[in-house]
């Protein structure tokens, strides 16, 4: 019989797996289950940054890959577009896979149009870019509507049609433009100042 002192009075709760969180954000409202968004987020950020590394071997770009695909996959989950939440894991490397794909996509089509075209092309003055503040794009993010948030992923992360998103969503490609339309006035406003982000 084992010592009092080797048996746990209340033994810990197993933790969920990857596919269990995915499940409950699936299952749940958007932005209610954030502990589990953040959990599934801690979890899988390592190993598309791993991925994003030896693919792309470029810690900044990794690390927007990061953001990108989780970014998507948390919209997804939400939406209820991961149709088989339990394949968190295969779907979040197959999206890694597509997205360093198009990457390497675009990176060879430049490459190409350089050669062709470089040698006539006349040299410009490059403006200083502008800095770019992600903790304030994140919150003036966070300012727009779900829906307006969700019509913008699709459009611009998932570069879907009007038509598609709007299939998705059961609304009209008309109303996805407006939607479209008043979501981007609104986060052009707040980053640029106008409206300010709280």
């Amino acid at each position: 019989m084992p010592y009092a002192s080797q048996v746990p009075e209340h033994p810990s709760e197993t933790a969920p797996d990857d596919a269990t969180l995915a499940r409950r954000i699936a299952q749940t409202a958007p932005g209610i289950d954030s502990t589990a968004e953040a959990e599934l987020c801690r979890r899988l950020a390592p190993r598309v940054r791993l991925y994003g590394l030896k693919h792309l071997r470029n810690e900044s770009a990794a690390a927007d890959l990061v953001q990108q695909v989780l970014l998507t996959t948390l919209e997804r989950l939400r939406a209820g577009r991961l149709r088989e939440p339990e394949q968190i894991a295969s779907y979040v490397l197959g999206m890694c896979r597509m997205v360093v794909l198009d990457l390497r996509r675009g990176h060879v089509r430049r490459e190409r149009l350089l050669e062709t075209y470089g040698e006539g092309l006349a040299p410009v003055d490059v403006p200083e870019p502008l800095a770019f503040d992600s903790a304030r794009l994140r919150r003036c993010l966070e300012r727009l509507s779900v829906r307006e948030c969700t019509v913008l992923i699709m459009s611009f992360y998932d570069d879907m049609p009007s038509e598609e998103v709007g299939s998705e969503l059961g609304l009209t490609a008309a109303n996805i433009r407006v939607i479209r339309h008043r979501g981007l006035e609104r986060l052009r406003d707040c980053v640029t100042g106008k409206g300010e982000p709280s």
